[in-house]
């Protein structure tokens, strides 16, 4: 790789995508600047789950290795009714990497973003800075110049290229996009971990869990090698406050959470009182946008195409979009050109990825007569037809 002295690429957000995208921006050739917002690194979130289209690219990162020894490769997807805990379907998992050519991992979102953080630390093209979150931005002639706000100081740099990757509430999409409202998309999550001894035997197995209800479903899954289970739970909620970047970790009475899941089977009962202590937020959305670049800007993850936790893609879209904007980078010389072309590769699959995950939010809470026959045809789709719907998903895309 040959670092070239006069392209500089400042990344805004040290997350998952972002963290990321700088690997894919080093091996570009890029001198690579991560804007931090967060004055210390300390370990958030909870679990998530890396499917294979995440997977294969952490692997060609030399990711995957240190990430799989904190995870687990879960067996099953298996999907159940909340009322009685009837089993809908049952997916299994162990033939991912033979199916579609790297695992299905379940693992800590910390865990993830420290695999990162080590691999980010080898790479001596790429500088991290904490207490940076940028505020505005500029397009001179063929240089960004970033605002950068450091506590009280008001700092600027300079850059060829800058990388949007700060989130929900990214100040890089409000340059790009001054109209464009968040919406409360009438859904809670909820989640905590459990300690795997304190969790009932039958939900300590190496899968991951889906619990269909009216109105609302249920998620779970050991991570950590099966130390630790994650629980998250989404329901059809009101949410008055205004929006603002802490809302994804505010704490919640688990009172809420035990009415609404009160006539549910006894093992989903048990296992949510076992959770110590709750933390829930909101889920917002923000419009499709046409393009998610500007000459020598663009977005990526949650700052681009943020989208519903339903199908389990939100990390995974932000690192494909880091792989793709890699590769488009490495074609040609000239930026913007190559923005394009990172546009054209994410733009599409990115928003399909958000129409059916939203989609996928309806048929999760559906009650009724529409709940039967959700369940009645996913009995008769049998488990190959339901693994074969996920093939566009997580087999490897064409270049």
């Amino acid at each position: 790789m040959t670092i070239h002295a006069g392209r500089h690429a400042i990344v805004a957000g040290g997350g998952i995508g972002g963290l990321t995208a700088a690997l894919y921006l080093a091996r570009a050739g890029f001198r690579v600047s991560i804007l931090e917002r967060a004055p210390v690194l300390e370990e958030v979130g909870a679990g998530l789950q890396v499917p294979p289209n995440a997977s294969r690219i952490l692997d060609d990162l030399g990711v995957l290795e240190p990430l799989q020894r904190q995870a687990l490769q879960p067996q099953n997807i298996r999907i159940r009714r909340g009322k009685d805990g009837a089993d809908l379907s049952r997916l299994a998992l162990d033939d991912a990497e033979t199916r579609w050519g790297a695992p299905y991992l379940a693992a800590h979102r910390a865990d993830l973003h420290r695999a990162l953080l080590d691999r980010v630390a080898l790479e001596p093209a790429i500088s991290l800075y904490l207490d940076r979150a940028v505020a505005g931005c500029q397009i001179r002639g063929q240089e960004v110049q970033v605002g950068i706000r450091r506590g009280p100081l008001r700092l600027s740099e300079t850059a060829d290229l800058l990388i949007g990757a700060d989130g929900l509430h990214s100040a890089v999409r409000a340059r790009l996009y001054a109209q464009d409202p968040l919406t409360f998309s009438g859904l809670t999550a909820w989640r905590g971990l459990i300690d795997a001894r304190a969790a009932p035997a039958s939900l300590r197995l190496p899968e991951s869990n889906i619990w269909f209800g009216a109105k609302q479903h249920l998620v779970h899954y050991p991570i950590r090698a099966g130390q630790c289970v994650n629980v998250v739970a989404i329901i059809d909620d009101t949410w008055t406050a205004a929006p603002n970047a802490q809302d994804w970790d505010t704490a919640a009475d688990a009172g809420t959470v035990t009415a609404r899941f009160a006539r549910w089977h006894q093992d989903a009962r048990a296992l949510i009182a076992t959770v110590p202590a709750w933390r829930k937020w909101p889920l917002y959305e923000r419009p499709l946008i046409p393009s998610y670049v500007e000459d020598r800007i663009a977005l990526l993850g949650d700052a681009a195409h943020p989208m519903m936790p339903f199908l389990a893609q939100g990390a995974a879209m932000a690192i494909e979009d880091a792989a793709s904007l890699g590769r488009a980078l490495r074609a040609t010389s000239d930026i913007p050109a190559a923005l394009k072309s990172y546009n054209a590769m994410r733009l599409q699959r990115t928003q399909r990825v958000q129409k059916e995950a939203k989609k996928q939010a309806r048929i999760s809470h559906l009650s009724g007569p529409a709940a039967v026959v959700r369940d009645i045809g996913m009995r008769m789709m049998g488990q190959k037809r339901l693994l074969k719907r996920y093939d566009w998903l997580y087999a490897p895309q064409q270049s």
